[in-house]
């Protein structure tokens, strides 16, 4: 596996350029999201060969984003003193041990299976995110190259369902899992194999403590990692309660739904895809971050409140495509200005930003329960409405130019 190489120009490359020398970052972004989409789609069968209840098995997935929590903040400053390849293949081999130990199948293994993978994505992301944007040195160039790896984890989670419906075919559920894990030991084992791009002597490393306090007077980054969390918040909370919102009110079967979740994934990857290509620096839309930031938001906001109040079908949908359209141009235009403006705290705030999108999905899905139980359809429109409301209050200490 070759590493990716670093741009020699200030041009804007184009994303074949691109992709031809980042194909295994985004690769690896792809399989991180493989083992608790085959723990949701086999969650039944799971249940069945461990000897425990529906219930008890989903309850531990949240053991991942915990997981991924912790460590992602406690791992946040050695991240940018470690070598990024070496992470991200510790990350996977990790993710390998997890899935074949899963395969045992006894309920202690599904803990470790869990709180595994939430370890190894919590290193994963930031580490992947981190090498796309060190490829290069301009700007530019930076930032599409981690747009590009955070859009191909969102067709990956598109089409997860279907491949993981194909690989199911042999052995289940556990077949699915060991071609996982052999997957992830080859890319693994190509990140240790690479060279490193050729860069600037790196300045010296920041302490464990000192990475924090310098994230800390860094306001703008901050407050993007705040935007970040809130919109994974109100958007996982969407998604948690999104299939029975249609079932109740539309009476739609769990087949037709597929199409709806079709819809809102591809919205996202097209929101996110494009969003990132116009967000560079000096190109498209990326002279107005502030402008960007406010209409995904606004939108965003305006969207699921319309979601959970349509009254046909044909209005739903598109109102989700329009939601998952949405926060997919606030999620690329955070990634971008984190890979332009993170400096040497690039590698940390990827950290500390992956960790926060983890608790969002967390308090996503307690908001939009809440929400539920008190007023209905409309408590939770209105209770997920409120995160991206409060997002958008920290839109000027994101885009404000840095001192």
């Amino acid at each position: 596996m070759r590493a990716p190489e670093a741009s020699t120009g200030h041009h804007l490359l184009p994303d074949r350029r691109i992709v031809g020398t980042q194909w295994p970052l985004m690769l690896a972004a792809a399989i991180g999201l493989f083992p608790f989409t085959v723990y949701s789609t086999y969650l039944v069968p799971i249940s069945q060969t461990v000897g425990a209840s529906d219930a008890a098995v989903g309850f531990l997935r949240g053991l991942g984003g915990i997981t991924a929590l912790l460590v992602g903040v406690a791992a946040a400053p050695l991240l940018a003193r470690w070598p990024k390849r070496r992470v991200s293949a510790l990350a996977l081999l990790v993710l390998a041990a997890s899935a074949l130990i899963a395969t045992t199948g006894a309920f202690a293994a599904l803990i470790v299976f869990c709180a595994g993978v939430g370890l190894a994505t919590a290193l994963l992301t930031p580490a992947l995110l981190t090498q796309a944007t060190e490829s290069y040195p301009d700007p530019a160039n930076a930032g599409r190259a981690a747009t590009l790896v955070t859009a191909t984890q969102s067709l990956a989670a598109v089409a997860a369902g279907p491949v993981i419906g194909a690989l199911g075919l042999w052995r289940g559920w556990q077949g699915t899992l060991w071609i996982t894990a052999a997957l992830a030991v080859l890319l693994a084992a190509g990140f240790l194999r690479a060279t490193a791009p050729r860069q600037l002597p790196p300045a010296e490393p920041l302490g464990y403590l000192q990475a924090f306090r310098r994230l800390r007077a860094r306001p703008d980054l901050l407050a993007m990692i705040m935007i970040a969390a809130l919109r994974t918040t109100s958007f996982m909370g969407y998604l948690a309660f999104l299939a029975a919102f249609y079932h109740d009110r539309f009476d739609l079967s769990a087949q037709a739904f597929t199409l709806v979740w079709t819809l809102s994934g591809i919205a996202f990857f097209v929101g996110n895809y494009l969003a990132g290509k116009w967000c560079r620096t000096g190109a498209g839309l990326g002279r107005y971050p502030r402008a960007v930031l406010t209409a995904g938001l606004l939108t965003a906001l305006l969207a699921v409140l319309a979601v959970f109040h349509a009254t046909t079908v044909p209005a739903a949908a598109v109102s989700t495509a329009l939601l998952g359209l949405s926060h997919a141009v606030v999620a690329a235009q955070v990634t971008t200005l984190l890979a332009q403006h993170g400096a040497d705290l690039t590698a940390v705030a990827f950290a500390v930003n992956t960790a926060g999108m983890s608790l969002g999905v967390f308090l996503g899905a307690v908001l939009g329960g809440a929400g539920l139980a008190l007023g209905g359809h409309t408590g939770i429109a209105i209770a997920l409405a409120v995160p991206v409301a409060v997002a958008t209050l920290l839109i000027g200490r994101a885009t404000r130019p840095v001192q």
